[in-house]
């Protein structure tokens, strides 16, 4: 006689309520049988696997295969072990096991407090079920998958490892995985970020970073929504073309040039130039006039255009590095000093007052090279004239008016302020053509104002509001009549000088905008934010049109080149990434600044070398073309080696590198296609700056 196992009794069970109709309690009995529960985790079948020894258990097993799998496949699969720890811990809190959550959650967080440094800090106090449904992290885990891409081998390899495993602990992990995850596995001779020299590159790195869309539920790179489409906007990055009239009047005026300065020999006329590299004429990858209105170009407009043919034919050529040397840049530093109650300029130094030690905020230079601007955290403004002379005034002598001067405050704002920006501008010979000089400054503030200050009478025009929280960045764009703001409110808003209001809300970002710029071409604007992402919006409608993931820290600064083909972002953790903005994908990471994050991000008029500045007192020249892990992940140096010029080339920077070694300090990873780095003493810089000529300018403030 056959014997009859649990099995077969159990699959007749299940035939007979599938006969009967009884499909809800067919499909308990399958789970139960499979040893899974309604959400499809796995069932404890013992009680000491119960609860934060259940999870403790399996979430050190796979640790502990990860570091014992090989090295190529190290990268990937520690891509998981975040993921798999929140849900793990979410898990735990929601059955009610608060303390072996406490427990699990201080014995593995450690590991993610580097890259994941707000989100462990986050989920710290949560510690009840009500806990995880208010928890505004713990409830973005929650309501969506984690997604994460990982190399097929390295994903196959670890769910083999898992099954063998599965009374140890393995089914445990299994479950997360597949009810919290969204995994996606891809071939590395399909897939050039995940090839076998991409994997080798990562493995050799002694600092992680995510993948471009990590995390992101649903989303592909450089996709604006959230969505399993691959097809991208399609972009308009051309310059935007010339009026026709501007264009004759632009012509004439250079060939009028050409007859009174004949070119040397050897050097293209103007009129040549214009008419091989600077003549905008409408097409198919250009946005039109019409869709940004425009207004019609006037005669400040024609003196502009034909000043800027005249730098871009005569400035310095920045091609990037040839041959492993470097171009041979350098930077004009100014640097603001403390003195007791009065404003003195002196060669590459500003003089700000010392009553009660008054705090920078923020810098920006005029396009004509004529102005600085600090905002500061007592409210105020004040504007320098960098060549030290009187600053012009349009108000005549008066008793209300103040004694020439070179420097000026502008009162107003009732906060610190944490942006300034000049309006367009730039330097112009001709004294009978008409200014081109800076007319206006924008300031924002904590006070959640945006101010517009006139540069000729030293005075507040208008006052624009509509954020609900302090505006921590504000931008001219391109042309001049349209700017840009970012707020603590999430938002970004797009303003015209000439309407006191709004005309477009951009709203996506899950915290703070932080920094804010716009496409050369004006049809598009950027945001990076808190929430660790950068957006592509398109000024014409107001819609996303990219969104690029992959910082580790809050985006701190942001760059379009003037090509209008590459983004450069920066962050507080000191990473610099270059996107490709027509694919939407992440170009290559670039690293070298210390602690305290990049500040400023500038481009050389070819989009070929890219300037940056920061908190640990550096001014830093990167090769664009150079792809950083042609050479691997670059070098270790120390953060010392202060005032010391340091040039892209191995035996430099190894000189640094056993410098930095008998300081005590934290170690920097600089990857190989940095030119050179100029430190300074002990000044932050807070702003960067390639001129038309390609000079560059920076500023900082000294820290006593």
């Amino acid at each position: 006689m056959s014997t009859v196992t649990e099995a077969d009794v159990t699959r007749q069970v299940i035939e007979y309520l599938s006969k009967k109709g009884y499909s809800k309690t067919e499909s308990m009995l399958r789970l139960e049988s499979a040893n899974q529960d309604v959400e499809g985790r796995p069932i404890s079948t013992r009680a000491e696997e119960t609860g934060g020894v259940k999870y403790s258990k399996a979430f050190g097993l796979m640790e502990r295969w990860i570091e014992e799998s090989l090295d190529i496949y190290k990268p990937d699969l520690r891509r998981l072990s975040w993921p798999v720890f929140v849900y793990s811990f979410l898990n735990l809190v929601s059955d009610f096991f608060p303390r072996d959550g406490r427990n699990f959650f201080s014995t593995f967080k450690i590991r993610f407090d580097r890259e994941h440094a707000d989100d462990v800090r986050a989920l710290e106090p949560v510690s009840l079920p009500e806990h995880v449904s208010s928890n505004d992290i713990a409830k973005l885990y929650r309501s969506a998958k984690y997604r994460v891409t990982i190399s097929q081998v390295a994903f196959y390899n670890l769910i083999q490892f898992l099954e063998s495993k599965e009374k140890e602990g393995g089914a445990v992990i299994v479950g997360v995985i597949q009810s919290n995850l969204n995994v996606v596995t891809v071939d590395r001779a399909a897939d050039d970020q995940h090839s076998l020299a991409r994997v080798l590159n990562r493995a050799r790195a002694i600092e992680e970073f995510p993948a471009e869309d990590e995390g992101i539920p649903g989303h592909n790179p450089g996709s604006a929504v959230d969505r399993s489409s691959t097809v991208l906007t399609r972009l308009k990055l051309g310059p935007m073309p010339m009026e026709v009239d501007l264009m004759s009047d632009v012509r004439a005026e250079l060939e009028d040039e050409d007859v009174k300065h004949p070119p040397v020999a050897g050097h293209s006329s103007l009129a040549q130039h214009f008419e091989q590299r600077i003549k905008r004429e409408e097409s198919e990858d250009a946005p039109t006039r019409n869709e940004l209105q425009l207004p019609p170009s006037v005669a400040r407009d024609v003196a502009m255009e034909v000043q800027k043919v005249k730098e871009d034919r005569d400035r310095f050529k920045v091609e990037g590095r040839s041959g492993g040397i470097g171009p041979g840049i350098s930077v004009t530093m100014f640097t603001f000093h403390n003195t007791y109650d009065r404003c003195l300029l002196r060669p590459s130094v500003l003089q700000i007052p010392a009553d009660n030690r008054p705090s920078i905020n923020c810098l920006d230079f005029s396009e004509d090279n004529l102005l600085v601007a600090a905002g500061m955290s007592e409210s105020y403004i004040r504007v320098w004239s960098l060549d030290g002379k009187a600053l012009p005034s349009a108000v005549p002598p008066g008793s209300t008016e103040q004694p020439p001067s070179a420097s000026r405050r502008l009162i107003g704002h009732s906060g610190p302020v944490y942006a300034v920006s000049f309006s367009p501008s730039i330097a112009s010979s001709n004294p009978l053509a008409p200014s081109t000089n800076s007319k206006h400054l924008l300031s924002c503030s904590a006070d959640k104002s945006v101010r517009l200050w006139s540069l000729e009478t030293w005075t507040c025009l208008v006052v624009y509001k509509g954020h609900d929280h302090p505006v921590w960045d504000v931008t001219w764009g391109p042309f001049g009549l349209y700017f840009v703001t970012g707020s603590l409110d999430k938002t970004c808003r797009l303003w015209r000088t000439d309407h006191i209001e709004d005309l477009r809300m951009f709203v996506g970002h899950d915290k703070d905008v932080d920094t804010v710029c716009f496409h050369p071409n004006s049809a598009y604007i950027f945001t990076g934010s808190s929430d660790k992402t950068v957006r592509m919006w398109a000024v014409a409608n107001g819609y996303p049109v990219r969104m690029f993931t992959g910082h580790t820290g809050n985006v701190s600064s942001l760059a379009c080149s003037p090509s209008g083909k590459i983004l450069a972002s920066a962050d507080d953790a000191g990473t610099i990434i270059l996107w490709d903005l027509g694919p939407g994908k992440l170009k290559k990471r670039m690293r070298g600044h210390g602690k305290g994050g990049v500040w400023s991000l500038s481009w050389s008029v070819e989009s070929t070398v890219l300037a940056s500045s920061g908190a640990d007192g550096t001014v830093r020249i990167w090769d664009i073309a150079v792809p950083n892990d042609a050479n691997g992940q670059g070098r270790v140096i120390g953060e010392g080696g202060a005032g010391q010029k340091i040039d892209g080339n191995a035996a430099q920077m190894q000189a640094v590198a056993v410098a930095g070694t008998k300081k005590k300090g934290k170690d920097v990873v600089v990857t190989s296609d940095q030119i050179s780095a100029f430190p300074t003493k002990k000044s932050p810089v807070y702003k960067v700056r390639f001129t038309r000529q390609n000079l560059i300018v920076a500023g900082g403030a000294y820290l006593l």
